[in-house]
């Protein structure tokens, strides 16, 4: 090669990573960028769990300001960004989406209207199944997607449904709703009819928990409105005066371990949380719930509840009702990862969804015995007797179904 033609060469090559370089500019690094750390910090005071809060934020350099974008579920940690910013006198321009979207137009509540509905990881049918509610279940709106709603159900969890299993409602149709009485269907699966008759067609089906508005009684039927306004009726004997239900009810080593065995070899489904199919938290979440507590969704955030009482196989200090943990210990490199839960039952045996909902012991006589998730066990918690848990949202002293606690 010439010289000529080399200084051509190197001319051509030395343009063309000039040119790429000011067509394709560096973004600014973790280190260059101040905003980062501020925002970081708020999402570990603020949203340590995304599962139940939002905080997906992001500063972006432009002009000498810093734009921030995004969206959040919490008002009080983006108001802590901004005061930790002006602290540092960083200027911004804030460009955040707070939930509730406005474009829902007051519309921030929902009812769900079918037996079940299935809430899912994204705005699709073919999404991961994240959690399930049942009929007669508020829930918050946060945003629209399409066809689908971001909600967030009474343990907090954040999914998307699609919008046929809801009726939106503003804030005064929901403080009606709530002031109506209402009718608890209390039998794992059932019927509702068209007429105060069994011969008569059917509305729908319905599964335990499910409410409904109670509009009277005829012939052995609760006559009941859906949360769309469809009407039916339901055999008194499937199902309660909520009122009268809740003042009852009593959150005991018996009931818990009644309600059980009532879905037993329900099979497993993973997302469930209802009499037609549950994974191993829905599984201990539905029984809590049909005796009047709603705990955390999944297995690692209801390890987080209730008081301590075993972590070294001491299984005589167990009583039914207690909640067994499974997974991996934590080493000096990870971090502990629970991944099964089980409910005590007593006579060394606890019944959880694994399969199909079904009893399994720590006796290694018994010819149940469960040596896998015995060499799993990490710990086991006690709600019974733990109603102060800021975990735990106790139905008789809650208003998500009635305008007001129950006095009973």
């Amino acid at each position: 090669m010439t010289f000529l033609n080399r200084y051509i060469f190197a001319f051509s090559l030395a343009t063309f990573l000039v040119s790429c370089n000011e067509a394709k500019q560096e973004p600014i690094t973790a280190e260059e960028n101040p905003t980062d750390v501020y925002i970081k910090e708020v999402q570990g005071e603020y949203v340590p769990d995304r599962r139940v809060a939002r905080f997906d934020v992001t500063g972006e350099e432009y002009e000498g300001k810093f734009v921030l974008r995004g969206e959040t579920t919490n008002p009080e940690a983006l108001a802590r960004l901004k005061e930790k910013l002006d602290s540092a006198r960083i200027e911004y321009v804030d460009s955040i989406q707070v939930y509730p979207a406005k474009d829902l137009e007051g519309k921030t509540n929902a009812l769900v209207r079918i037996s079940v509905a299935n809430i899912r990881s994204n705005p699709k049918h073919s999404a991961e199944l994240a959690t399930q509610a049942t009929l007669g279940t508020p829930l918050k709106v946060l945003k629209k997607e399409g066809e689908w709603y971001l909600v967030q159900t009474p343990d907090k969890y954040l999914a998307w449904v699609d919008h046929g299993g809801v009726t939106l409602l503003s804030d005064e149709e929901l403080k009606n709703w709530k002031a109506s009485e209402k009718v608890i269907f209390t039998e794992p699966f059932g019927q509702v009819y068209e007429q105060a008759s069994e011969n008569s067609g059917t509305v729908s089906d319905a599964v335990a928990g499910n409410i409904f508005e109670l509009k009277g009684v005829k012939n052995g039927f609760f006559e009941v409105e859906y949360p769309d306004a469809r009407t039916g009726f339901i055999k008194t004997s499937e199902a309660e005066n909520y009122s009268d239900w809740l003042n009852h009810l009593e959150a005991s080593e018996e009931n818990l371990v009644e309600t059980s065995k009532k879905l037993m070899g329900l099979p497993y489904l993973w997302g469930g949380t209802s009499a037609k199919g549950v994974d191993c938290s829905g599984y201990t979440k539905t029984v809590f719930f049909m005796n009047g507590m709603i705990i955390p969704r999944d297995a690692s955030q209801q390890v987080q509840t209730g008081a301590l009482v075993d972590d070294k196989k001491k299984f005589e200090n167990l009583q039914p009702g207690d909640l067994l943990f499974f997974g991996t210990p934590a080493t000096d490199t990870t971090k502990e990862k629970v991944v099964h839960v089980g409910m005590w039952i007593g006579n060394n045996e606890f019944i959880h969804s694994s399969g199909r909902v079904h009893v399994s012991s720590v006796d290694s006589t018994a010819t149940n015995f469960d040596e896998f998730n015995l060499n799993r066990y990490l710990r086991t918690k006690r709600l019974l007797g733990e109603e102060e848990d800021p975990n735990l949202l106790l139905l008789k002293q809650s208003e998500l179904f009635t305008a007001s606690p129950s006095k009973g």
